[in-house]
């Protein structure tokens, strides 16, 4: 009868310096098949030597105590491994008792000297990782189940120096260092300034970002404080959020931050002249798109004839409700602007056979075959989690057994099996909801939500480049719009504008009520009156909050508060007319540089087109000295005419369609 040993009796022999679980062996040089399409968890390990190197351990090694880990965050809910700190260094402990197995299973730990590494490589969308000592054979493979290798690669960079290939990008070279990076590297080392110096909550919400920046920001970043996700209605009106953590929050974007260098001199000293913007103009709100105006830019046989002269009235001023139904289909792509009413039936009736072929795929599934599909599961999961959770408060998915509730996880369940590369991320329930809200059909609101999800598709990339490309933009527009605002946001943390991050990823979801969201989105899905109106939307708002955010010197945490407790208290028709008159105050500005041309699709100095005046500006708005507007840039490859209204000069496609906005 074999004894299962304690904790105790285990000698520490190493240091965990870096950990990440759910890391499957697909190849090993010299290893039995058996040992291969193992789970277990990828180290970089210290030894007692100070040497360094990869360490992989198999899932069976250890057990867990069940009650040591919060099952619904685990990763791998077999590893009984954690982190925890002894005299300010990362030391690692065990949780549960060693198996009779234990000698076996950690006789299938695979280790790989630092300083033997030659070559790695990362290929499969960053998945798969490879490891070579000998130039020309890939001793092991691994495969990240969860997540990728990009935060793994990023930890190993910091011990070994490293440089791709000119043949191939996806692999690394380990560089031989030299004394004097060795020297360096001790100093660094005897510091202590590098991420074992942190928290242990700082390191895994840094890690997690990184790996599962979805789930980690709306799921462990809400865990940490409701208040960043579900605002207000999460917090039942209470503001929580504890100086602690913002403080972790802080320093956790802080982590993940590009470096920057500053060159100073100090000979000289360069005083410039700020540059100032032009007087912003207020352009009010239109009518919305009446049934009359709708009807009369069709033809006879349904063609819509005005596509650009109809996003025009709607940009201005929305859509009516009684007609929403039928002008979202065209403004999401499910229906054409070219199709007559015959061929929108033939597009309808062939697109429902689509959704219920794909909605079969998955109903069909028996439970064997869903015990052996863990990805499809795993979505599954979260959407039901999501889906319990999404608007309850409306009336429309309010009570237990809501009909409406189960055609919404239908519809985002058909959505994984219609993209199952991109799957289910948290947020995209936000995202149905107003539409099944609305259309009230199943089918319409599937395609409904294809098109919408094809037009904010980056926010949901895995490496988070969308949603980090978006937030540069956005601190790039506020600091030319408004700089003084930009800089004391830098002052206070709060540069990066992570706190924005919540608006971006689901369009202002939850920043208005269903009415006023449906408005906002239908502008915003004009495309009008430039790319990417949607940052100058986040602009206006916190332009609106400058003088309090200023004045009353905000950090971090109350700036944080501040933008959770507008929830629900904002002027969607203000906000529009003000991110308007950004718009223009900044098109007509003399120093407006390329970088804000390229973030406004507007073409750069240094591009020559036929079609541009002789100067080769592009075409641009004009604000006189009473705030007027004059000249607009709309839609450049359109016939234009300039016409007042309402005091103002602004360039239209046609008079016809102008006529119907009067």
């Amino acid at each position: 009868m074999s004894r299962s040993s304690s904790v105790e009796d285990i000698p520490e022999q190493c240091k965990d310096l870096f950990t990440q679980d759910g890391v499957l062996l697909k190849a090993c040089l010299g290893r039995p098949v058996t040992d291969l399409n193992s789970i277990g968890m990828l180290c970089i390990v210290q030894n007692q030597d100070n040497t360094k190197c990869i360490e992989w351990r198999p899932n069976d090694l250890i057990t867990i105590d069940s009650d040591t880990q919060d099952q619904e965050w685990a990763v791998v809910n077999t590893i009984g491994i954690t982190m925890s700190y002894a005299k300010g260094r990362r030391q690692r402990t065990l949780s549960g008792n060693i198996t009779s197995d234990y000698a076996t299973a950690r006789a299938r730990i695979i280790k790989i000297p630092i300083d033997e590494l030659k070559t790695f490589r990362v290929t499969r969308n960053n998945q798969q990782m490879q490891f070579s000592t000998k130039p020309g054979v890939w001793q092991t493979t691994f495969y990240f189940q969860h997540g990728n290798a990009e935060i793994f690669v990023a930890y190993l960079k910091n011990h070994v120096k490293t440089a791709k290939t000119r043949h191939d990008r996806n692999t690394y070279v380990v560089v031989e260092p030299n004394i004097e990076t060795q020297v360096l590297n001790k100093s660094f080392a005897e510091l202590d300034i590098f991420t074992e110096n942190t928290t242990d909550v700082v390191w895994n919400l840094v890690s997690n970002f990184k790996q599962r920046p979805y789930e980690t920001t709306m799921e462990a970043f809400s865990k940490l404080t409701d208040i960043v996700y579900y605002g207000n209605e999460g917090m039942n009106g209470k503001r929580d959020v504890s100086e602690e953590v913002a403080d972790l929050l802080t320093k956790s974007m802080s982590a993940m931050e590009d470096a920057t260098t500053v060159t100073k001199n100090d000979e000289y000293e360069v005083i410039s002249v700020k540059p100032t913007l032009p007087q912003r103009p207020y352009i009010p709100r239109g009518t919305p798109l009446s049934t009359e105006k709708w009807e009369g830019l069709q033809d006879t046989e349904g063609r819509v004839t005005e596509v650009e002269g109809v996003k025009q009235l709607i940009f201005r001023g929305g859509v009516a409700h009684s007609i929403r139904q039928s002008v979202w289909k065209y403004l999401l792509d499910y229906y054409p602007w070219h199709m007559t009413h015959a061929e929108l039936r033939a597009l309808t009736k062939k697109r429902t056979e689509e959704y219920f072929s794909m909605k079969l795929q998955w109903r069909s599934m028996t439970e064997g075959q869903e015990a052996r599909f863990s990805e499809y599961r795993d979505r599954k999961s979260l959407v039901e989690k999501d889906v319990n959770r999404t608007d309850r408060t409306h009336p429309f998915f309010a009570g237990d057994n809501n009909p409406n509730l189960v055609v919404l996880q239908d519809i985002l369940m058909t959505y994984v099996m219609y993209n199952f590369d991109l799957g289910y991320v948290q947020g995209m329930s936000d995202i149905l909801a107003p539409l099944l809200l609305l259309l009230g059909n199943e089918v319409d609101s599937f395609w409904c939500f294809v098109g919408f999800m094809d037009k904010i598709a980056t926010n949901f990339d895995m490496d988070q480049a969308g949603m980090k490309h978006q937030l540069l933009q956005l601190q790039q527009l506020l600091t030319f719009a408004s700089p003084e605002l930009a800089s004391h946001l830098a002052a206070k943390d709060s540069g990066n504008m992570y706190f924005c991050f919540r608006w971006l990823l689901v369009w202002f979801k939850r920043e208005f009520s269903h009415r006023d969201i449906m408005r906002l989105w239908e502008v915003l899905w004009t495309s009008l009156p430039c790319a990417n109106f949607h940052l100058l939307i986040c602009v206006a708002i916190l332009d609106a909050e400058k003088d309090i955010l200023i004045s009353k010197d905000y950090g971090f945490t109350e700036i944080l508060k501040h933008v959770n407790d507008l929830s629900m208290c904002l002027d969607v028709d203000k906000i529009l007319s003000t991110a308007e008159g950004i718009y223009h105050q900044v098109v007509s500005a003399p120093h407006l540089t390329d970088q804000i041309r390229i973030i406004l699709g507007l073409p750069t100095l240094n591009i020559s087109t036929s079609t541009h005046s002789e100067s080769d500006e592009p075409t641009t708005s004009k604000v006189e000295a009473n705030g007027t507007v004059k000249g607009s840039v709309f839609a450049q490859d359109l016939d234009e005419d300039t016409l007042e209204y309402n005091g103002l000069q602004i360039c239209i496609v046609t008079k016809t369609v102008w006529a119907l906005l009067a």
